[in-house]
């Protein structure tokens, strides 16, 4: 305050959490510091977004005749998306506008932790060894799954608030447990830290084993014999002063990389990749539309749109007859049932794209107004995007708009061959399927009837063959060949038959053809095997389809960490 050329002291401050009802007690301060030079600090003001328009107009009556140490702060949460932001411009261009970045790196995501903690933090524990090995691996543990975000889906399948809230709550858990016990509760530890203060806010069943499996191999008895790393090159340090544990962050952590969140150096290649997509995508939004994009080129908009649903209309095949497909079935088997049910919704997208292609040709032929719903189609046509009203009729993806048209016509194609006589493929494109599950299900239907046995005491066993789609002339008399499944994370290493490391630079290396079947849920060994969960696209969470065992040599844990898993399309 001194240097700024007035005084200060804590009578000097009002300090204000918006929320329930605290506006007038805002105003009020407001109007005292305007008139005796005080400070006044607005905390969460995103929290009452009908008040801010009050606040703009106050603020700028205030701005004239007041004291002239009068000083105001506010503060805001960041909106998590472009319609959030609520906060009057008038407001943000009559201020200074800084922002708290949250840090990147496990380097400085480690510091911070520590720093919530002091020498004094260290000391107040009876059992001071076992207190600090356990606070530290809190720490990191606390920085792995905070940073662990950056890397998207395969890091984690939603984002989530960790805040060091989290952190502190569970040493204060961790301090209580040790001064009543004179053995350290392991199992106790780690279930209230990963279910309850972390896991409060983890709603995927994959998100929560993930978080489970990290705590399981940071805090276990073997932490206190010196043979723990907390990653590869990284051990668990032993007993150290507060500035030591600091010092030893900057001496013995190694650099930034994947291996430090038990993930494979691909991953970063990965979310690299999106980012640069999405920046790239932002930079073709911008750019006008309205002119000649260069010689050689198509021309303008509209002539570039015309000429792409012509060609879309052109290729698009007609639709299945429904009746003549109902006909043909000799006997409607689970298999048959889902193949009529993925020609209706075949059906039902393909009559939307026609429909919306059509009003759209009509429209730039100026035959009929043009809507909005016709100018949103023309933008996204015209960006290479998958129109909206499509999308809502049709199945995930992460395609641009010709890789997902190219992709629609394989579906149609596979669909057609299928349906000429109701009998399976001999190997299955299980990701061409609108829903994957169905059919999953309906190769355990038809086990369960040929051998009656309950439906809800059946699994699905996967074996990894060694050969590819070409290598097989005929379906399986039980169960079902699979062939278009990737794995992220790692590979399939074919000769062994387990999972094994990825290659660099190989993001979603092809699975070998699977062979599905049904077996009762007592007779599925599950020794040496990793549950492997299957998503239709890179996107996970809510693309979940179904678990598969695949066998491996090495810890299941490895592969929890390393986010393997199988994708149905990339």
């Amino acid at each position: 305050g001194k240097k700024l050329g007035y005084t200060f002291n804590h009578r000097n401050l009002h300090n204000v959490s918006l929320g329930q009802g605290q506006e007038v007690v805002a105003e009020q301060a407001l109007d005292l510091a305007a008139k005796e030079g005080h400070w006044v600090i607005l905390q969460n003001i995103h929290l009452v977004a009908k008040w801010l328009s009050s606040l703009e107009k106050r603020l700028e009556q205030l701005s004239e005749g007041s004291h002239r140490d009068f000083r105001v702060f506010l503060s805001a949460e960041p909106a998590p998306c472009p319609e959030s932001h609520i906060i009057p411009q008038g407001i943000l261009q009559n201020s200074i506008k800084i922002t708290s970045e949250a840090p990147t790196g496990m380097h400085a995501n480690l510091h911070k932790a520590l720093d919530n903690f002091s020498q004094d933090t260290l000391e107040m524990c009876s059992q001071e060894k076992e207190f600090r090995s356990i606070l530290f691996a809190l720490c990191y543990f606390h920085a792995v799954v905070a940073e662990r975000r950056k890397f998207g889906p395969q890091g984690w399948n939603r984002p989530y608030p960790f805040s060091t809230g989290d952190l502190t709550i569970s040493v204060s858990v961790l301090y209580n447990y040790l001064q009543a016990s004179s053995k350290v509760p392991y199992d106790d530890l780690r279930y209230l830290v990963g279910e309850i203060m972390y896991g409060g806010h983890i709603t995927d069943h994959w998100d929560r084993r993930l978080c489970k499996t990290y705590l399981e191999e940071f805090i276990k008895p073997e932490m206190l014999e010196g043979e723990l790393c907390l990653a590869p090159g990284f051990p668990l340090p032993g007993n150290m002063d507060y500035n030591g544990y600091h010092q030893y962050i900057d001496d013995a952590l190694p650099p930034e990389s994947p291996y430090l969140y038990g993930l494979h150096p691909n991953a970063e290649i990965g979310f690299l990749t999106q980012r640069s997509e999405r920046l790239l995508r932002t930079v073709l939004e911008l750019q006008p539309r309205d002119s000649s994009v260069g010689q050689g080129a198509l021309g303008t908009q509209e002539e570039r749109v015309q000429a792409l649903l012509e060609e879309m209309l052109e290729k698009l095949t007609e639709e299945f007859s429904m009746a003549e497909l109902v006909a043909r079935v000799e006997e409607r088997t689970p298999c048959a049932v889902v193949a009529l049910q993925e020609c209706e919704r075949m059906n039902a997208l393909t009559a939307e794209m026609r429909r919306s292609l059509a009003e759209l040709e009509l429209g730039l032929k100026g035959e009929l107004t043009m809507t909005s719903d016709m100018e949103t189609l023309q933008s996204s046509l015209f960006l290479g995007t998958v129109p909206e009203s499509w999308v809502r009729r049709s199945y995930p993806s992460t395609a641009s708009l010709g890789s997902w048209f190219a992709d629609l016509l394989a579906r149609i194609s596979e669909l057609e061959a299928w349906t000429r006589d109701f009998s399976l493929p001999s190997t299955l494109w299980l990701g061409g399927l609108f829903s994957p599950q169905s059919m999953l299900t309906a190769i355990m239907q038809t086990t369960a009837r040929r051998n009656k046995w309950p439906l809800d005491k059946m699994t699905l066993q996967c074996d990894v063959t060694k050969k590819s789609r070409e290598d097989f002339a005929s379906a399986p008399r039980e169960g079902a060949y699979v062939h278009g499944l990737f794995m992220e994370g790692a590979r399939w290493d074919a000769q062994v038959g387990t999972i094994t490391e990825a290659r660099l630079k190989e993001l979603t290396p092809a699975m070998p053809v699977v062979f599905i079947r049904a077996i009762p849920d007592d007779k599925q060994d599950t020794r040496g095997l990793y549950p492997c969960p299957l998503y239709r696209t890179r996107q996970r969470g809510p693309t979940y389809v179904w678990t598969f065992n695949l066998k491996t040599k090495e810890n299941p844990a490895k592969w929890v960490l390393a986010g393997v898993a199988l994708l149905l399309q990339v």
